[in-house]
């Protein structure tokens, strides 16, 4: 793999926040199982919910779940099925309204959990800028190694769409 080869993008981020080991497997090429039921709930909620906003918009390498106006203020959106990921969620979310920032868009950002009927607003500041700077030399380090990172068991690993690939 060569440096030219690989960008960050919105989902590395979110695997980075989760599973250091999710983002070696999917930057090589090693998909999730995508029959796994937790997969397939996500795909259901995107397509039943915010059916009046333009979804799935690609800018780049991101690809952000939703985009509207309000006013003159772009919003762009990503819908989860719950909060429990949030901090993921909010990093993968600051990495999309950066890669704006960089084109010269201007955009707020804003969470989306249609089960729990929350919202929450994300706004990119030079905190998040700095995080995200560092955060994407730690991915790109995990990516070049040559084997991934060792599987290490956590809460959330059962209902991991890689579960087999590291637990079988």
């Amino acid at each position: 793999m060569h440096t030219k080869d690989v960008s960050v993008n919105g989902t590395l981020v979110w695997y980075y926040c989760i599973c250091k080991r999710e983002v070696w497997l999917l930057a090589h090429g090693i998909e999730a199982d995508q029959d796994n039921e937790f997969l397939e709930i996500g795909r259901i909620i995107d397509e039943n919910t915010y059916k009046r906003d333009k979804k799935e918009i690609e800018v780049g390498n991101i690809k952000a779940d939703l985009i509207r106006k309000e006013g003159e203020q772009l919003v762009v959106g990503e819908v989860k099925k719950s909060s429990k990921y949030k901090e993921a969620a909010t990093m993968q979310l600051l990495h999309y309204l950066n890669t704006l920032r960089q084109r010269g868009i201007d955009a707020k950002g804003r969470l989306f959990f249609p089960e729990e009927r929350k919202t929450v607003d994300v706004i990119l500041d030079d905190d998040a800028i700095q995080k995200l700077e560092k955060m994407e030399i730690e991915i790109l380090k995990i990516i070049y190694e040559n084997k991934p990172p060792k599987a290490v068991k956590k809460r959330f690993c059962g209902k991991c769409a890689y579960s087999e690939f590291c637990f079988a």
